[in-house]
């Protein structure tokens, strides 16, 4: 058994979407650090591309919207004429409205909706054939979908479309693991918990007690955390596992 092997990505073809910020470039800096070329995407051209000099490695930065399907056929569109399989997709982008029940508006939930849950569909959609390519029985191509311990535990915040989008992203990743299987390709989900980033802020001591008191383990999540966990999935290591929902959260949903 090729122990050091089994957790190797080193050649692979990854797409991690939002990948210039927060838990996306968490990922991103750890695939590519273990070898992988990665293609991060975000909105700002400017944005997208100093973060893909920022990680270093083979790392590849796209303007892209993957808020609408034109923007995803672009973006497929821009893959596909660069590479002839994709191994590894990261659907990380997202975004959440907070507000009160009597005040939550239409655009708060269809936004969210429309990123968190159909952009991730139509991009593995559109990107079958690519990870048809990719993959092989012994080494499949990888899923990865961002889910949230939002789904698996209701917190204090009132963001009402954000849970019921991860709630449905991580049902969905065992839809589309059980038709997806005997293609050689594996869909699984990250359930990330409390991870610093522009959508998680911690503004000041008090809070950073309140929410590391919350989570067994004691402290907030790091990039390893996250990192290896993507790793795990898209190496041979993880080619037995699909449809299963992972939760890199510290005990904070027990």
């Amino acid at each position: 058994m090729d122990i050091p092997g089994l957790f190797s990505v080193k050649g692979r073809v990854a797409l991690v979407t939002g990948g210039s910020a927060g838990i996306g470039r968490m990922i991103a800096t750890g695939l590519a650090d273990a070898g992988a070329r990665v293609y991060i995407c975000a909105r700002g051209a400017e944005k997208v591309a100093k973060a893909a000099a920022e990680i270093g490695g083979d790392v590849i930065g796209i303007a892209g919207d993957v808020s609408t399907l034109e923007g995803i056929g672009k973006l497929v569109a821009e893959i596909t004429a660069r590479e002839p399989a994709l191994h590894i997709l990261v659907n990380n982008a997202g975004t959440l409205s907070d507000a009160p029940i009597d005040d939550f508006s239409e655009d708060q939930w269809d936004s969210v909706l429309d990123l968190n849950l159909k952009s991730p569909f139509f991009l593995i959609q559109k990107l079958l054939p690519l990870l048809r390519a990719g993959g092989t029985a012994e080494r499949p191509s990888s899923v990865i979908n961002i889910g949230s311990v939002g789904a698996l535990k209701i917190g204090p915040r009132e963001v009402y479309s954000y849970q019921a989008s991860k709630g449905a992203i991580h049902w969905l990743t065992k839809s589309l693991a059980k038709k997806l299987a005997p293609e050689n390709i594996t869909v699984n989900a990250i359930a990330p918990g409390f991870f610093e980033s522009d959508m998680t802020v911690i503004t000041d001591d008090a809070m950073r007690k309140m929410v590391e008191g919350a989570v067994p383990r004691g402290r907030t999540g790091t990039p390893e955390d996250v990192a290896g966990a993507a790793i795990y999935l898209s190496s041979r290591a993880g080619a037995y596992v699909t449809g299963s929902v992972i939760a890199v959260e510290g005990g904070l949903s027990i």
